[in-house]
């Protein structure tokens, strides 16, 4: 009696905890304490954990701080005067915690492990024309005399009502407290739990950082590749010391030249074009230097080798860039015209696409666009609407140079080309260097991979000591010395 029957062709199915036996389980530990503290529109997430039962021995204290002198009163001050922002959070992370260890001694609580979780957030604005989004943060503890863990990220609602937007967050809040007690040990699986009873379409998560004791040999960068993997956001950026960026604060109102690659390995081709199509940015008008953003960016189709993304071999590229200090983005954008759109949710300033040849005829191609009711014209509406241009570096064929006065695109889309082309939208980079281009990635992976000496002068200076010194790529010492032999 009461054996469950299995049928042939079940499938496992994970059992995702509910929101009430999550905060449950939490307020039955005896030694989780702490507090919640939420500003603005968030006071949502200590809701389910009163609700739950047993809460008064989780909860030391929950506050929200709604009027911003009060809030003031209590973190300070912001200088910028904005209260939705990463340094705000932190400053109440770090101050709830140090009201923990100063009001609860030691020696009476030898056993607590102290947690302060907390958030900032803007919901939807009345006009419906901001849909709203915040820093959601938890500073806390795995054993008592340990120091303290951190998780912060910001995410972007999704939805249109602000009732729905709080109820979210409050699910949000629950996900993240009791991933961070029970799914330390594998970052990877407590970034997929925080969408636990959430959608995709409700909720976006476009920044998230570990760091603490328990996530020593958590690599953000990697972390950011998850959200962007796991469809939790369409984009990411790192900056050169390998810290996750929020794209909205550093892409504001920016003059944006981005270049798109796979970098497997960066080459003195791509830094050639890079510095080439910054000089000619920087010289057009409206274009200021120091206002001037310059992204890497690798699309997720770049970093699926054999159908899966291999890790390993985007945390090479990842570093290599990094280590000219050069910002890099990952993204989920197939076609160029995404890439700019989505710029243009930060910025109404000059952008510029620098490539080779070979990107620039892909994009006039017109199987790329069949999805979109207006085929190609919708999608160069969108890419050059703006005051957009294209930096081509030209390639080498046959002995003969291609670049925008002579290159072949498919006839029926030779007019809608000549227009963009003498409409000044694409522009030759000069190459002074021609032995640059003859240098392609994929020939300088193979050299790399099978050990075959010479790749090291195609590269710019510095990587190729770093590919041996840190086995990049698949770098093997030994088998350069059976080639050389």
């Amino acid at each position: 009696m009461g054996l469950d029957i299995k049928l042939k062709g079940d499938k496992v199915i994970e059992q995702i905890p509910s929101l009430k036996d999550k905060a449950l389980r939490i307020n039955l530990n005896e030694n989780i304490y702490g507090t919640f503290a939420e500003i603005g529109a968030g006071q949502e997430t200590v809701r389910h954990f009163f609700r739950a039962g047993a809460s008064s021995g989780t909860i030391a204290k929950a506050m929200s701080a709604y009027d911003k002198d009060f809030s003031d009163a209590i973190y300070g001050a912001e200088d910028d005067g904005r209260y939705v922002t990463e340094m705000r959070l932190k400053k109440m992370l770090t101050h709830e915690v140090k009201l923990i260890e100063e009001r609860l001694k030691r020696d009476k609580h030898p056993n607590k492990i102290f947690f302060s979780y907390a958030n900032t957030v803007a919901t939807i604005d009345f006009a419906k024309q901001f849909k709203g989004h915040g820093w959601v943060g938890i500073k806390y503890q795995v054993e008592p005399d340990e120091d303290y863990n951190e998780i912060t990220l910001h995410i972007r609602f999704k939805e249109t009502d602000a009732r729905l937007q709080q109820e979210t967050l409050g699910i949000l809040g629950v996900n993240l407290i009791y991933g961070a007690f029970y799914k330390y040990n594998d970052p990877k699986k407590l970034l997929r739990y925080l969408y636990d009873h959430l959608d995709k379409d409700q909720l976006e998560i476009d920044t998230i950082n570990f760091s603490g004791p328990r996530f020593a040999n958590v690599d953000n960068r990697l972390m950011s590749l998850q959200l962007v993997k796991n469809g939790m956001t369409d984009a990411v950026m790192f900056g050169p010391d390998g810290k996750n960026i929020l794209p909205a604060a550093v892409l504001y109102k920016k003059n944006i030249l981005a270049l798109r690659g796979s970098f497997r390995p960066v080459t003195k081709v791509n830094m050639d074009m890079y510095k080439k199509s910054l000089e000619m940015f920087v010289d057009e008008n409206k274009v200021e230097k120091e206002n001037t953003f310059v992204i890497f960016e690798i699309t997720l189709s770049n970093l699926r080798s054999e159908g899966e993304i291999d890790e390993r071999d985007f945390m090479d590229r990842a570093e290599l860039l990094c280590s000219l200090g050069q910002t890099v983005m990952i993204s989920n954008f197939q076609e160029y015209y995404k890439v700019v759109e989505y710029f243009s949710n930060y910025t109404k300033a000059r952008m510029g696409l620098a490539m080779g040849v070979n990107n620039l005829v892909d994009i006039f191609d017109e199987k790329y666009y069949r999805h979109l009711s207006g085929g190609i014209l919708e999608a160069f509406g969108k890419l050059f609407y703006r005051d957009l241009k294209v930096y081509l570096y030209p390639m080498e064929e046959n002995g003969e140079l291609i670049n925008s006065q002579n290159l072949k695109v498919h006839p029926r889309m030779k007019e809608l080309y000549k227009f963009f082309a003498y409409n000044g939208k694409v522009v030759d980079v000069p190459v002074d260097e021609k032995e640059n281009l003859r240098i392609f990635s994929r020939e300088v992976l193979k050299m790399i991979v099978s050990g075959i000496p010479g790749w090291e002068k195609m590269l710019p200076d510095g990587i190729s000591d770093l590919i041996k010194k840190h086995h990049l790529f698949g770098y093997d010492p030994n088998k350069v010395l059976e080639n050389v032999e």
